[in-house]
C-alpha cells in the first residue's frame, strides 16, 4: 500500500527540522497512518514501513508526532472517530431506526477491516490502560451517547454487549447466517421487552389529602377506636 507523499517533506535521511509541524500536513499523515493500520494492523506497527507507505521518512513522522507512542495514541483516537462517524451516518440515513441499523453497518463486510482494527486497538488499550486511557474512556460511552442514546442505559449496555459479542463471532467465523439469525432473535426479544414495558399501567401518584381544619389529618383508613 503506497500513499503519495507531500512535496513539503524534506530530503535526506533525518535532518533536524526547526520549523513547527504543519497542522494540515500532520492531519494528512495521521489519516494516512490510519489507512495503513486498517490494512496492516497496529500491534506490530513500525515507523519505517509506515513512513515508506506514506511516501515520507520516519524522522518526519517524529517531527509531527513527537514519539511513536504519541502517534499510536492519535491513531487510536482517529479510529474511534471513524467508527463514531459511521454510526452518525447510519443514524442520519435512517433516523431513530434503532439497534438494527447499528448492526447493519458494523456487520457490513466492507467495514470488516475497520472493525478488526477497532478490536485490536481495544486489546492494545486494555493491555496498557495507563497509556491509552482516553480510548478506553470513550469506547463504551461513544455508543451510549450517540447510536443508542434513545434507550435507557441498562438496555443500551445489554445491546452493546450483544453487538460486540456477535461481531467478534462474525469476524472470527464468517458465519453470517447463524450470527445474523442470533441478532434477529435478540431484536425480537428486545422489542418484546419494550412492548411489555409499555403495556404496564403507570401507577397514579399518591396524593396527600388536605387537612380537615380540626388539627388532625384525614385518613382513608378507619377512625381510631375509643378507649
Amino acid at each position: 500500500m503506497s500513499i503519495a507523499g507531500s512535496a513539503t517533506d524534506p530530503p535526506g535521511s533525518g535532518p533536524v527540522m526547526a520549523r513547527p509541524p504543519d497542522p494540515t500536513r500532520r492531519l494528512e499523515l495521521l489519516d494516512g497512518a490510519v489507512d495503513y493500520v486498517v490494512a496492516n494492523g497496529i500491534s506490530d506497527l513500525s515507523l519505517r514501513p509506515l513512513a515508506v507507505a506514506l511516501g515520507t521518512q520516519a524522522p518526519v513522522l517524529l517531527h509531527h508526532f513527537g514519539t511513536k507512542e504519541q502517534l499510536v495514541m492519535e491513531i487510536l483516537g482517529r479510529v474511534r472517530d471513524r467508527v463514531r462517524a459511521l454510526g452518525r451516518s447510519a443514524e442520519a440515513e435512517r433516523p431513530r431506526s434503532g439497534l438494527g441499523t447499528v448492526w447493519t453497518w458494523v456487520s457490513d463486510p466492507d467495514q470488516g477491516p475497520l472493525m478488526r482494527l477497532f478490536f485490536e486497538a481495544y486489546g492494545l488499550a486494555l493491555r496498557r490502560p495507563d497509556r491509552y486511557s482516553e480510548f478506553l474512556d470513550h469506547a463504551i460511552h461513544d455508543w451510549l451517547d450517540e447510536p443508542l442514546a434513545a434507550i435507557d442505559d441498562v438496555s443500551a449496555t445489554l445491546a452493546i454487549a450483544t453487538v460486540t459479542g456477535l461481531l467478534l463471532d462474525l469476524l472470527t467465523t464468517g458465519d453470517c447466517g447463524r450470527v445474523g439469525d442470533a441478532m434477529d432473535r435478540y431484536l425480537l426479544l428486545l422489542r418484546s421487552h419494550a412492548d411489555e414495558t409499555a403495556s404496564v399501567p403507570q401507577r397514579p401518584a399518591r396524593t396527600v389529602p388536605e387537612s380537615t381544619g380540626r388539627g388532625a389529618s384525614s385518613s382513608t383508613g378507619p377512625p381510631p377506636r375509643g378507649r
